[in-house]
């Protein structure tokens, strides 16, 4: 049973008023007879919801019984919308309205669902950083929230990766994003939408001029739109690669994702070793000679040459730096 939907058919009684099973079960995805399960269980615990016969019927509440949600401050609204991200919230700088806000929501709920409330924030916590990463400084973050929802511009020096690295920049800010433990703002600079890790934003001053954000903006179709394009951008080339049975467990935690998934459907068996042989997708010969020689002897480039001579000359450097020879003697080792 979900507490929130609970709370969604709550509300939506006392939104619509009277409003038959059906309607409860279309507006909330539901079918009819999860509707009327969940109208039973807000009777059960003490909401005073009744049914009207009739072709007009439907459920409505008692008259003049409302939910307890009195006294939130517009800055602890926007918190309930962080209520599940402590972490985001407290980048945000809400943190302390986010304890405010779910204690009122929990006071607001009838007590049996209050209990499960509780209980259910007690069994999940979100960590979103990546592993064997330190959090990045985000000290402009507040100020582009703020920026975002006012619909001011900011005038920002920004850090790019490409030349010149240092930009000037005025942006009229959508929307921000975590991915992965990063804060990225979506902002139009310069007649086009871009994205903007907000960790290289060097310095940040918001400005008196107000735009309007277009009406058709959808943040979150933008963000899968900018995914996609990234990763058509990302990989550039391919590389024929055979791996042996150690070297495909090893994958995961190595290479990315696409990588993993190109091997599963392209893999073909090479030999009666259990070595496989699969194409994948590459950014540049560099990263790519750098990702493959974390596998070790388990994996063998094949193609292309310019890739296969990187890892050899990499690998003949390797040998050099620790005194090796091309048959893997040492300089004091004498024949036997």
């Amino acid at each position: 049973m979900s507490v929130g939907r609970l709370v969604s058919v709550l509300l939506l009684l006392q939104s619509r008023g009277r409003t038959p099973a059906q309607g409860i079960a279309d507006a909330l995805g539901v079918s009819v007879r999860t509707a009327y399960r969940d109208l039973a269980r807000l009777q059960a615990a003490g909401v005073p919801v009744y049914a009207e016969p009739g072709r007009a019927g439907g459920y409505q509440l008692v008259d003049g019984y409302r939910t307890r949600l009195t006294g939130m401050s517009p800055g602890e609204a926007r918190a309930v919308f962080f209520a599940g991200l402590p972490g985001a919230a407290a980048d945000l700088g809400i943190a302390s309205e986010v304890a405010a806000a779910r204690l009122k929501l929990l006071a607001a709920l009838p007590a049996e669902l209050g209990e499960q409330a509780q209980r259910s924030a007690a069994v999940f916590h979100l960590d979103a950083p990546a592993w064997y990463r330190e959090p990045e400084r985000t000290p402009y973050l507040t100020l582009f929230v703020d920026a975002a929802l006012t619909r001011r511009v900011v005038d920002v020096r920004y850090r790019r990766w490409r030349a010149p690295q240092e930009v000037r920049r005025r942006l009229r800010p959508y929307g921000l994003v975590l991915k992965s433990g990063v804060w990225y703002l979506v902002a139009a600079a310069e007649g086009r939408t871009g994205t903007y890790r907000i960790s290289q934003v060097l310095d940040a001053v918001t400005g008196d001029e107000r735009f309007d954000r277009p009406p058709d903006f959808d943040l979150g179709a933008y963000w899968a739109s900018y995914l996609d394009d990234f990763e058509a951008r990302r990989h550039t080339g391919t590389a024929t690669v055979r791996l042996s049975p150690q070297g495909r467990r090893r994958l995961p935690d190595n290479v990315p994702p696409e990588v993993v998934r190109a091997v599963d459907s392209t893999a073909t068996a090479v030999g009666e070793d259990g070595w496989v042989e699969a194409v994948i997708p590459t950014e540049s010969t560099a990263h790519a000679c750098g990702e493959l020689l974390r596998l070790g002897v388990d994996v063998e480039v094949v193609a292309p040459d310019e890739l296969r001579r990187a890892m050899a000359a990499t690998v003949g450097v390797l040998a050099r730096t620790y005194g090796l020879h091309a048959d893997g003697r040492g300089p004091g080792d004498a024949d036997g």
